[in-house]
């Protein structure tokens, strides 16, 4: 049975856009999935990436262009400069390492969480808004809470484990073969490789 580590960011609109395709392809191979949520801005640090705020006038308005795009072809609702963006991504991730550990609807927990910021002008670092998303999808939202300790320790291992296993960006597919998928857009080529024709 194939094992996927799936390396993302809860701000990332790029990991919004994954929408529910990965679990598609990750359930047709029989895939295993970790979701290991992590640092976007401190793995640009580790690795070489400029956070987008910093990056020349031209990359920034190409980035909003190809989010555009990109949105539109997938039929995602996106709001190309949300209210709360950039904000701490901590607490989302925190509660999605917590939810992972009592098992469940994770993968809709991840994609509620980036909908919430990048489609709904919602800020995922409130608690408020952080209890709500983990109780729509079967959790207890105390779990924000006795999880802390534990979330914060393995999101910053996941940062870490993400520059040892070679990421760079979000989102990142990496098979327990070491091959690496970066992006909304190789989720294709993931599916190609778990059938061997890649």
């Amino acid at each position: 049975m194939p094992h996927i580590d799936y390396y993302f960011a809860t701000l990332s609109p790029y990991t919004y856009m994954v929408g529910g395709r990965f679990e598609e392809v990750a359930a047709k191979h029989g895939a295993t999935i970790t979701y290991k949520p992590l640092d976007i801005m401190g793995l640009f640090g580790r690795t070489g990436g400029t956070p987008p705020p910093q990056r020349h006038p031209n990359r920034q308005e190409w980035r909003l262009q190809e989010m555009r795009r990109t949105a539109k072809k997938l039929d995602m609702p996106i709001n190309l400069k949300p209210a709360h963006w950039p904000t701490n991504p901590a607490p989302s991730s925190y509660a999605i390492i917590a939810a992972q550990e009592t098992g469940g609807d994770v993968a809709g927990l991840v994609q509620s969480f980036t909908r919430a910021c990048w489609a709904e002008e919602r800020d995922i670092a409130e608690d408020d808004v952080v209890r709500e998303i983990l109780a729509r999808h079967g959790f207890d939202p105390a779990i924000a809470d006795s999880g802390l300790l534990s979330g914060a320790e393995q999101y910053g291992r996941n940062l870490e484990d993400a520059v040892a296993a070679g990421v760079f960006g979000a989102p990142t597919f990496i098979t327990d073969t070491d091959e690496r998928f970066w992006g909304q857009d190789k989720i294709e080529d993931l599916d190609l490789y778990l059938s061997g024709k890649l």
